[in-house]
């Protein structure tokens, strides 16, 4: 959700062709990214797994009253590292197989409609 209103004043700057070329190839740009990761976890020889943990900190809270010490309240932080964990190499380079048959077949649907798009919202 922070990253879609992050990226709200960017996506009111773009045309509508582009807008529309975006939504068509949102798909296949999800498949490369999969792509590209099956391609990292067969070159290093495993995958990278992300955990959250929640950590208490001291933290102030409400407003500081003249005269008086700031009000202290426990929050829970989250930290995200990443772990080394083991994958099966043969079932990770079907994977990889597969997203390219998928993304070659998204190519040849979306060039029609990319098409459309240029035709419908010259620039």
């Amino acid at each position: 959700m922070k990253r879609l209103l992050l990226l709200l004043p960017l996506m009111a700057c773009a045309t509508p062709q582009e807008r529309c070329i975006n939504a068509a190839t949102r798909d296949q740009r999800v498949v490369e990214r999969l792509m590209a990761e099956a391609q990292t976890n067969l070159a290093r020889g495993y995958a990278l797994e992300e955990i959250t943990t929640y950590r208490s900190v001291w933290v102030q809270c409400g407003e500081v009253k003249k005269g008086k010490k700031p009000r202290m309240c426990l929050d829970e932080v989250p930290e995200t590292t990443r772990r080394p964990v083991a994958i099966d190499l043969a079932a990770e380079s079907r994977k990889l197989t597969q997203l390219r048959s998928k993304r070659d077949a998204l190519a040849k649907a979306q060039a029609t409609t990319v098409a459309q798009c240029k035709a419908a919202n010259p620039e």
